[in-house]
């Protein structure tokens, strides 16, 4: 009998490459499943269990239901049991929005709004006064009490400092029965055709009644009904007058300041919301920034004439309706196109700059008569801000861009929020200010926060408070105490975009769930390995069953339970080669086994490179947290840029040093981060940047494509004898394109079925039973192989098969050398492997031909990589670096770390307390710094390789 309460039993199990496995997880544990890249890890854990968990969850939906949704296709297993609901935390990139902040992803923020909205104290922005609301039945109590025996004027206020004669406002209200008004402090009859200086600005208010307040039942009747129309008349506020007075009292059933009498609406948690017409700042759109237009990048050189091209968005004198304009607008200021844009008259330069309407009249010397001239100009600033704003094409807005700098927005100072939002306050704060607080400082903020809250408002806010102290608490446990919840979630890194999602998981606090993660130790540094584990463990302490497919010594080692499989990756995977505690693993003679115990090992280098001598500087970086930092990158080398999370390596490699780069190399528009100079860019022919992003996400993109080895390989079955008499052209041969594909499925080899909010779901289309051509094509055979079977081939194969064909063997043979010989040409993109993608992507990139003087800038190209596929890709790598080209790699894996030729270490913490370099030199002279983290576990690693280590050179 199987204890369900103890294990989750697979039999069966045969999705993508896994062998008809069965496999005892037990519940309630920490099980890492490791093995080599594309072994089959993620096909186990989020392929067959995750997707089962998935299925049955929309099973138990009524049948009704269902239908909209279609079925969830069943993965290739036998049976599934003890199986409890699931959750996958998988290696996806953030959103990229730019209202996407770490504050709305880990929905701390919309507690805080929660909490502003129901407990604030809210301020008048006139006087900074605290602002007060009434009901119907105060307002009357309130009247009758202060103004006992004495005679009143209700007004309710309609205009308030505004513009505007008001002829058909008076109109109106006549209409509606009223008889007074009092316009700007004086009481007057309404009259017929009544209205005001239409220049100034105007107080109007109509005279709901006048009255003498006294106790009896008619009076409160009629003043019920009096306060009634007056709130309906003057949205939600009125005036009370007495005889003689100059100055009314305001009363409001919205919150409104007792003596200037504004308003705020009732606060609603949208209210606070920078996305929400509500609340975001209608300057910026709740963005925080607005763009400018740069007068500077208009006219870069004042020296130059108008028609020399002194004004960069018109280039030089042409004949065009711009410079016609220019012309007439020149005639009118009297002066010429050829004068240098610093002797043009200011007055001019205005006119040229923001437009204006202009008719004047010349006597034409010629023809003696006098010539009408008219101007109506835009002005060059206002056209590129419209064509910013309302332009429909990209690179209209790029163009505009170019003359626009990024600014904090003037109204609400990059708060992103409407002005009455940022004055409600809780514990003397608004909402904008908590969110740039630190995590670590908004922790403190509201372990302080009961003590100093009372009454009604202590009752309310506690709920919110407690939710907000554990979600915070959870991102202090993962490590990201240096994150504003204001950071946008573009600039995060992938680890702290990970962790970020993690810790949102965690703070709901589940019992007797299953998760599942996919490595979520990338871009963490070995520093924090120990925080994510920790929390990992508390997550299964409190009683769920925690999965993780991971590579990380430190983790495989604290797991209960570490399943490997293997032997090999691809088609000669997919087998469960050991099981166990991690001290059993020593018995068997795995490759992950002989890694951990330290029987294989990946050796230090006996020597450090020394480089061509010749070297790249950057100084003065001051982009993100980095501190005026200035680095040196010698040529020549393999450089490692190491340090903790959020310290800024990508701040300083991928935002600063690769756009500038980029944009002398191959004019790149990307604008990298503030820096002051950079030299020896001479030394260098080409940068190339491989970064996280992930590879085509649809089923038509494959290896093939992506490499560009299929073009080359459609061109050669064109050429054949068959394909020449037929005349097909190389398109034939390409499943995109109507012609020579199956046209059931569109050459996708699959149908999709939509779900309405589940994800689309892929079924093999039955014309070509997934072989993506039609009959006609597949007939055509290069060496006796169809253009189908050779999509089936693995890379291995391949590279034999078209040996003879340089072009398409360079590429194949690069993607071999990366250790991916197993995956087949056409595999569809969406089955790889985040680990296989990363390589396919190095394998393209590195199969470009290389100048021996090429720049390589890598992003953590260990990510999803086993011990044994990082030794393979260092050995590419090596290479590339003894023809002479300089690889930069971003990297936390000391396995890598050590083989460097030379490190540059940014520390110390992250956040505000990064952004400096701490040390820098080859793994030894890096080993001997004594405050550096990476330093640490680099001495570590660096005296337990057996080997004698180089000396330093």
């Amino acid at each position: 009998m199987i204890n369900y309460e103890e294990n989750i039993e697979v039999k069966g199990a045969r999705v993508h490459n896994l062998k008809n496995i069965d496999v005892t997880i037990p519940r309630e544990k920490l099980v890492v499943i490791t093995g080599l890249s594309g072994s089959g890890k993620s096909s186990l854990a989020f392929d067959t269990i995750y997707a089962e968990g998935q299925r049955r969850y929309i099973e138990t939906f009524s049948a009704y239901a269902r239908q909209f949704l279609g079925g969830l296709e069943r993965p290739d297993v036998d049976k599934i049991d003890g199986l409890s609901p699931v959750i996958a935390i998988e290696q996806k990139t953030t959103s990229k929005s730019p209202r996407s902040t770490v504050g709305t992803i880990t929905e701390v923020y919309d507690f805080l709004r929660l909490l502003f909205a129901r407990a604030g104290d809210a301020y008048s922005y006139n006087t900074g006064e605290k602002m007060v609301s009434y009901s119907d039945e105060q307002i009357k109590n309130l009247i009758i009490d202060i103004y006992r025996e004495k005679k009143i004027n209700i007004l309710a206020p309609v205009v308030k400092s505004r513009k505007g004669h008001y002829r058909e406002l008076f109109e109106q209200i006549a209409k509606q029965g009223f008889v007074k008004v009092r316009v700007d402090g004086e009481i007057l009859d309404i009259t017929k055709g009544m209205k005001v200086d239409r220049y100034k600005t105007h107080d109007i208010e109509i005279v709901i009644d006048r009255l003498k307040v006294l106790e009896s039942e008619d009076f409160h009747k009629r003043l019920n009904e009096t306060i009634n129309t007056a709130m309906y008349s003057g949205n939600n506020v009125l005036m009370v007058l007495e005889e003689g007075e100059e100055t009314p009292r305001y009363f409001s059933r919205d919150l409104m300041c007792p003596s200037s009498g504004i308003s705020y609406p009732t606060p609603e948690p949208n209210t606070f919301s920078f996305n929400s017409p509500k609340g975001m700042c209608p300057k910026c759109n709740g963005l925080g920034h607005v763009f400018e237009v740069n007068e500077q990048k208009i006219f870069p050189n004042k020296s130059l004439s108008i028609k020399a091209g002194g004004i960069a968005p018109l280039g030089e004198y042409k004949k065009s309706w711009a410079f016609k304009q220019l012309e007439t607008i020149a005639q009118r200021y009297k002066f010429e196109l050829t004068d240098p844009i610093k002797k043009i008259p200011s007055d001019a330069m205005e006119v040229i700059l923001n437009g204006g309407k202009d008719s004047f009249e010349v006597d034409s010397k010629t023809l003696g008569v006098k010539r009408q001239y008219k101007i109506d100009y835009e002005g060059i600033s206002n056209f590129i801000k419209t064509q910013f704003d309302e332009a429909n094409s990209t690179s209209i807005k790029r163009w505009a861009k170019e003359y626009m700098d990024k600014v904090s927005c003037p109204n609400c100072e990059g708060a992103r929020l409407g002005k009455e939002s940022l004055y409600f306050k809780i514990g003397e704060k608004n909402i904008a200010e908590l969110a740039q607080l630190d995590i670590a400082e908004l922790a403190t903020f509201f372990y302080e926060l009961q003590d100093n809250l009372e009454g009604n408002q202590k009752k309310i806010a506690e709920e919110i408070v407690k939710e907000i102290k554990t979600r915070i608490q959870f991102l202090l446990d993962v490590g990201l105490d240096y994150l504003s919840l204001n950071r946008s979630s573009k600039s995060l890194s992938g680890g702290e975009a990970q962790r970020i999602r993690l810790a949102t998981q965690i703070g709901s606090q589940l019992v007797g769930v299953l998760y599942i993660l996919d490595e979520p130790s990338i871009g963490l540094h070995q520093r924090d390995n120990e925080r994510l584990i920790n929390s990992l463990v508390s997550l299964r302490d409190i009683g769920n069953s925690v999965i993780v497919v991971e590579h990380d010594r430190d983790m495989i080692e604290h797991a209960d339970y570490v399943i490997d499989i293997g032997p090999k990756a691809g088609r000669h995977g997919g087998e469960i080669i050991s099981e166990g505690k991690p001290e059993d693993l020593k018995q068997y003679h795995t490759l992950t086994a002989e890694y951990i115990t330290g029987e294989r090992e990946i050796p230090v280098p006996q020597n450090r490179r020394k480089g061509t001598g010749k070297k790249i500087v950057l100084s003065g970086c001051t982009g993100n947290n980095l501190k005026n930092v200035t680095s040196e990158f010698p040529l020549g080398k393999l450089i490692g840029v190491t340090g903790v999370s959020g310290s800024g390596k990508s701040t300083l490699i991928n935002e600063t040093l690769y756009p500038i780069m980029n944009a002398h190399y191959f004019n790149g528009v990307k604008k990298p981060m503030p820096y002051k100079k950079i030299t020896g860019l001479q030394h260098i022919d080409k940068v190339i940047d491989i970064n996280q992003s992930p590879i085509g996400r649809t089923p038509r993109s494959n290896p093939a494509t992506y490499t560009g080895t299929f073009s080359e390989i459609r061109a050669l079955f064109a050429k054949t004898t068959e394909a020449t008499i037929r005349g097909y052209k190389p398109g034939r041969f390409s499943f995109n394109v109507a012609g020579g594909r199956c046209e059931t499925c569109q050459g996708g080899g699959l149908k999709v079925i939509e779900m309405n909010f589940l994800p689309d779901v892929y079924v093999e289309c039955e014309t070509c039973n997934g072989k993506r051509f039609n009959r006609e094509t597949l007939e055509i055979r290069y060496k006796g192989k169809s253009i189908a079977d050779v999509l089936e081939m693995t890379i291995n194969e391949a590279v034999d098969f078209f040996e003879n064909i340089p072009k398409i063997h360079r590429k194949l043979k690069t993607i071999k050398d990366v250790g991916l010989g197993y995956i087949s040409l056409g595999q569809q993109s969406t089955t790889l492997s985040g680990g296989e993608a990363q390589r396919v992507k190095l394998a393209t990139e590195l199969s470009k031909r290389d100048t021996g003087n090429t720049f390589y800038i890598l992003d953590e190209p260990t990510t999803g990589l086993h011990f044994e596929d990082i030794r393979v890709l260092m050995e590419v790598l090596n290479q590339l670096v003894d023809k002479g080209n300089t690889i930069l790699v971003i990297e936390h894996n000391m396995d890598v770390i050590k083989m460097m030729d030379h490190i540059i270490d940014i520390g110390y913490e992250g956040g505000r307390g990064g952004g400096m370099i701490v040390a820098k030199g080859t793994p030894e002279e890096v080993a001997k710094d004594n405050k550096s983290y990476t330093a640490k576990f680099l001495k570590k690693e660096l005296d337990i390789s057996k080997r004698k280590i180089a000396p330093a050179i």
